[in-house]
Formats: structure tokens, sequence, C-alpha cells
């Protein structure tokens, strides 16, 4: 694995030694602190652009454009507020997937099946294990985003999301987020409403390095791609793992992300 990872930064084949226990400690302490964890340098170099450059032709005649208008929560109804409050406005996110069925031989294939990096994702997060999907779509998406597209504000519906920044575009694409806005008990109604409106002061922007691990809490935290602009795409690879084996999406979730569905 170490032709893909700088394992000599990041060792996760060493997960006894005292390095590993120290990475591990330091993300987990970010993720408390930032909401998130990003380890820059985490491919060696030039194997995030040579992974987007693998995926562009199928990207370009294959890939699945999901355009489609949300409110944060992607909810039509949400207890405790009505359709004006400004949480319920919908937004346009737009962009551009690969399954992991059309990414045979890219190397984000062979990061996600080798079994100590959703051991080490799972110990970053405090999970007992992680385990790959058993679907052949899911698993892994590669995502680009295109000039005036962008993925707009939302709450993810898993706890975590784990991300490597295949190719940034010439300007834009940030990822910009207000860390634990709400909580299991409070909505933070008007919190939200100011996050939509650009007006809480705790807002911030990051653009993860090509090349770079970066692994978010976004279940609580609202979160957007900032659009793109200029020719060069943005382009993510996105690892699904879950926390009990054997998961797989129904035909009706694969056609509603991929528009196509597989047994």
């Amino acid at each position: 694995m170490k032709h893909l990872l700088n394992l000599d930064a990041y060792p996760l084949d060493r997960p006894n030694s005292a390095e590993y226990a120290a990475l591990v400690q330091k993300c987990r302490a970010d993720i408390e602190a930032d909401g998130m964890f990003n380890l820059p340098g985490f491919f060696q170099p030039g194997v995030a652009q040579a992974a987007a450059d693998a995926a562009k032709p199928a990207m370009d005649t294959e890939s699945f454009r999901h355009a489609r208008k949300h409110n944060i929560y992607f909810k039509d109804k949400v207890p405790g507020i009505d359709d004006t409050h400004p949480a319920m406005t919908k937004r346009q996110t737009i962009n551009h997937t690969l399954t992991a069925d059309q990414l045979e031989g890219n190397p984000v294939i062979e990061v996600y099946e080798w079994p100590p990096f959703a051991d080490f994702l799972a110990a970053t997060m405090g999970k007992d294990r992680l385990y790959p999907m058993d679907d052949a779509m899911a698993r892994v998406n590669v995502q680009a985003t295109r000039a005036g597209e962008g993925l707009n504000w939302h709450f993810d519906r898993s706890e975590f999301t784990t991300t490597i920044l295949l190719q940034a575009p010439e300007i834009g694409g940030e990822l910009e987020y207000r860390k634990d806005l709400r909580t299991p008990g409070n909505e933070n109604f008007d919190g939200v409403a100011a996050v939509l409106n650009g007006t809480d002061p705790e807002i911030k922007r990051i653009m993860p390095e090509p090349g770079a691990l970066n692994v978010f809490r976004g279940v609580n935290t609202p979160h957007r791609v900032v659009p793109v602009q200029g020719q060069t795409e943005r382009v993510t690879a996105i690892f699904c793992y879950y926390e009990r084996p054997g998961v797989a999406f129904t035909a009706e979730e694969q056609i509603g992300f991929y528009g196509r569905a597989i047994s």
C-alpha cells in the first residue's frame, strides 16, 4: 500500500505502534475541536491526480448528473417549523457521480478495500469496527463538481463522511461549515436561519489540498461546497463504511442516488 499511501507519515500499517496511537489521538482531538480531521499528503504525490485522470473518461460519458432542489434537512416537513421558515427554503445542488462498479482499477478502490484503512477510521471515530458496504455502487463514489455547480447547505444523514479530494478547482469548491449547530435535543432553528442568511460569525471555510484525507462529522454540523468556477472540476472520492456488515442500498435508493439499479 506504500505505492498509494504515505505510510511514513500516517502508519496505518503499524496499528500497535506509538506513532499510530498518537495519530489516532490527534484525529480524535481534531474532531472534538473542529468537527473534522484533515490529513494532508495522505496519498502519495501524484496519486490523487492519477485517480482523477483515470476517472475522467467515464466521468465525461457515463456519470450520473444528480440535480435536485432540497432544504437543509432533505425533508418536506420538519416538526417545529412551518414552510415559511428559512430552513425550509429549497436550494439547488448539482454533481456528477461515478459509482464503484464504474471505477475498476482506480486507486480509490484499492484503498477502500484495504482493511487497515477501515480499522483506522473506526479508531478515529471511536467505533469498535467499520465494515465495507455490500453494495457494488455505493461503497465508493467519485463526484465531480463543475463550473457553476456546488453542494448546497445540508445536514448529513450519516454521522461521519469520509472523503479524499482528488482534484481542486481553479476557484471555489471550499467546504463551508458551522460546527455543532444543533444537538439531539435542540434543533436551533434560529441558528439554522443565521447560517443560511450568512450572518453566523462562526461559519468556517477550508479547502483540503488534493490527496488529503478528510473525515467530517456532519450530522449536526450544516455544511456546503462553495460553487466552483473555472474549467477545472472539483473531483472527490467518497468512502462509505457502516458499523454492521452486509449493508446495501435498495434498488429504489440506488435509482434515487445514481439513476440506475443493479442487483
